[in-house]
């Protein structure tokens, strides 16, 4: 259970405050938030698992990766990333296609089909959060805004570079 509080509660109010304190606050959020996000993606016309909807947004923002590196960027292993992208080219989201300088090396990227469900998807989970938004009142709506540019900054300092081996893309 949440102690998030109502308005005034973005002040530091003594131990309650500790990162830990309100990292235990704000789970019950984030899940809520994910279920929003969840429930938004599976509106659009084509329903896509997280995982596979994951995979697009990464395709969508590196176009070109070949198997590996999609591999590398989502943290899963090579038959894992073959049966994915089998299933998305299967559904006319994602295409192979030759690199023109490695003759053994296979180009994904995204067909105009897939880019419209990601678009498609995005809407969705707009229109999902300016719902909730709209039930707050205008000084809630910016202390958040204050607060998720905050955790973002903080997040960008302290998170290793999505380059690294290891490391999860987002």
């Amino acid at each position: 259970m949440t102690r998030l509080g109502g308005v005034g509660d973005d002040q530091a109010n003594g131990p309650g405050d500790a990162p830990e304190a309100r990292a235990l606050e704000m789970a019950d959020a984030v899940e809520g938030l994910a279920d929003l996000w969840s429930a938004a993606a599976q509106r659009a016309s084509l329903r896509l698992s997280p995982h596979q909807l994951r995979g697009l947004r990464i395709l969508k923002s590196r176009p070109g990766l070949n198997l590996t590196s999609l591999a590398d960027r989502m943290d899963i292993g090579l038959p894992t990333a073959s049966r994915l992208c089998d299933r998305l080219e299967a559904a006319g989201l994602l295409e192979r296609a030759p690199h023109p300088d490695k003759r053994r090396e296979v180009r994904l990227s995204l067909t105009t089909h897939g880019r419209h469900v990601l678009a498609e998807v995005a809407s969705y989970r707009a229109q999902a959060l300016a719902d909730v938004l709209a039930g707050m009142e205008a000084g809630e709506r910016a202390a958040l805004g204050r607060g998720l540019h905050a955790f973002l900054r903080a997040h960008e300092r302290t998170a290793p570079p999505p380059d690294r081996p290891g490391t999860r893309e987002p």
